[in-house]
């Protein structure tokens, strides 16, 4: 078993429980907050493809990330309050999460002194990470979310790579942080394809 912040989630469910509430009161649906998680991150992410030389958008990124982790837990959490778990939604959570992975991760590629092949072998091999997760459901374990680069983990680690490229670190040290977390995808995926 490897730590992953999935972990946490009770935790932070519990502090969104107030706004849960508010949400409910107000007929949102989970639908409307998935949408609006893949609208906010394709929107950011538009945003630092056009102008990654930006530091002041890189330094924003965790409170992008955090933000659609917050829109991403609410949505489930809403759909079982609310006894609107659906098909379609969990199909569209899925999707949608991929969608914002790479909305927001494939920026990344475009600041100085980043190797762009290696965003994009991350970006890959988190595709691939969601989708060994989603084959829980047809082998009968229900999804996998087993880590250690989790949704979760990636949001956190592009957060503080997003810091580090406003602090203005060396590309060395970004190069060999995307390293490591292709390492921790691929340990994640052999992690979700292991029978249990």
């Amino acid at each position: 078993m490897s730590f992953s912040i999935y972990q946490i989630k009770p935790k932070f469910q519990q502090l969104l429980r107030p706004l849960l509430i508010v949400l409910a009161h107000r007929r949102v649906t989970p639908n409307q907050l998935t949408i609006l998680a893949i609208l906010l991150s394709i929107f950011y992410g538009t945003a630092l493809a056009l102008f990654s030389t930006q530091w002041q958008l890189w330094l924003a990124l965790p409170l992008i990330m955090f933000l659609r982790m917050a829109l991403n837990a609410l949505d489930g959490m809403l759909a079982n309050y609310t006894g609107q778990k659906t098909s379609f939604g969990a199909v569209l959570n899925e999707i949608g999460d991929q969608i914002s992975d790479a909305a927001l991760i494939l920026p990344f590629a475009l600041v100085i002194g980043i190797h762009p092949f290696l965003v994009i072998i991350v970006v890959i091999f988190a595709l691939l990470v969601e989708f060994a997760g989603v084959l829980g459901f047809m082998t009968g374990l229900g999804r996998r979310f087993e880590g250690p680069m989790g949704k979760s983990d990636r949001a956190f680690a592009f957060a503080l790579m997003g810091i580090l490229i406003a602090l203005e670190v060396s590309p060395l040290w970004l190069n060999a942080a995307l390293c490591l977390i292709v390492l921790l995808l691929i340990w994640t995926l052999f992690n979700r394809l292991k029978p249990v």
